[in-house]
């Protein structure tokens, strides 16, 4: 019998909508949107790409950004996974709460007839070693308000990691990995044969690389600064970290292509800070992992724009990645190997297919019940 699967990739700058086949353990891509948001409420989306296909006989799969320490695994929705994702929302505040409004709109437009399934970005992270998931912060209070590195972006590492592995069989479970999804959130992360041992992103989403809006690693002590010496409310201190800072908050553009080749001083050192961030995130996790096998770019910014993996992998020669310049030129949107054939670390552009893993999950679900 062949299963229809919808399923709902909500990012922070757009929204990617499939309706997955599945037969016989294979499953075949019917219909597809991607629209950026802006212009239209994502829930307003969801409702009238689900008039226009129906879900069948299947489920809809919704990627959730924060799982939190109770959601380690895919699950129904229900009213209570809905509260405890209503919860977690000051954690996520670009996420979660639009999470929420479109699986809302999906029942609605789908009359309440299928099942509706949360994929959380936390789970790849769930098992991450103490020395990496722990804060520096007293244990009874992290435990009583579940402070922790939760690491998001789990869908899309574990999408690099799963076709690096088919990329390199011949190292088990991967061997040691690097991998970057850079979007407009960006997320790096250390596996080690299939387990991961570190990421950027830690208690939520702001933590780690420069990004679109968000600005990444903070001294802690800005934020009380800025309440009491900027006088500057929590409402206005939270709007400024998600959504007034990073290179947004440097340029007059997130785009960057443009700011590659931008001749104006400060636009220039916020392409040279994102891409410095990174590559001390590289260096790092090259020494958690003892060596590194392979690094793996993902996202629309690590899959589409050259001058950002280059000025990423400059000067990594000492831990073995040669860039293949005319490769990694080349490599815009598709597949493609851009290190050097002779490169003893190979570094590879992998195009990321989060709604795959989404109607996997999903079916696997559907199967346990």
């Amino acid at each position: 019998m062949t299963v229809k699967i919808a399923t709902v990739n909500l990012g922070s700058s757009s929204i990617r909508l499939d309706i997955f086949a599945i037969s016989g353990g294979k499953s075949k891509r019917e219909a597809s949107l991607r629209q950026e948001i802006g212009l239209r409420r994502p829930e307003e989306v969801c409702a009238e790409f689900f008039e226009a296909h129906r879900a069948g006989n299947g489920c809809v799969a919704h990627r959730v950004v924060h799982g939190g320490r109770m959601f380690t695994t895919s699950v129904v929705i229900d009213a209570g996974v809905e509260q405890e994702i209503m919860r977690l929302s000051p954690l996520a505040p670009l996420h979660n709460p639009a999470a929420l409004a479109c699986i809302r709109s999906c029942r609605e437009a789908l009359e309440g007839r299928v099942p509706q399934i949360a994929v959380f970005d936390t789970a790849f992270f769930a098992a991450l070693p103490a020395v990496a998931s722990t804060y520096a912060l007293p244990p009874d209070l992290c435990a009583a308000h579940g402070i922790q590195r939760y690491g998001f972006h789990g869908l899309a590492h574990r999408a690099m990691w799963r076709r690096w592995s088919e990329l390199r069989p011949d190292l088990p479970g991967g061997g040691r990995l690097v991998t970057f999804q850079l979007g407009s959130g960006c997320s790096a992360a250390a596996i080690g044969r299939g387990r991961p041992l570190d990421t950027s992103m830690g208690f939520s989403p702001l933590e780690g690389l420069v990004m679109a809006t968000r600005g990444g690693d903070l001294d802690p002590q800005i934020m009380p600064f800025l309440l009491r010496v900027a006088g500057m409310g929590v409402a206005e201190v939270e709007a400024l970290l998600n959504g007034g800072a990073g290179l947004r908050s440097m340029a007059r553009t997130t785009d960057l292509r443009d700011l590659a080749g931008s001749k104006d001083p400060l636009e220039r050192l916020a392409f040279d800070l994102y891409c410095y961030r990174a590559r001390k995130y590289l260096g790092a996790y090259a020494a958690i992992l003892g060596g590194i096998d392979g690094v793996v770019f993902g996202g629309g910014v690590g899959e589409h724009v050259p001058e950002v993996r280059a000025a990423i992998l400059e000067g990594m020669g000492w831990c073995g990645i040669e860039l293949d310049a005319a490769a990694n030129d080349a490599a815009v949107g598709h597949e493609s190997r851009i290190s050097t054939p002779a490169s003893p670390v190979a570094a590879w552009v992998v195009p990321v297919d989060e709604g795959t893993i989404l109607a996997e999950e999903a079916m696997n679900l559907l199967n346990e019940h």
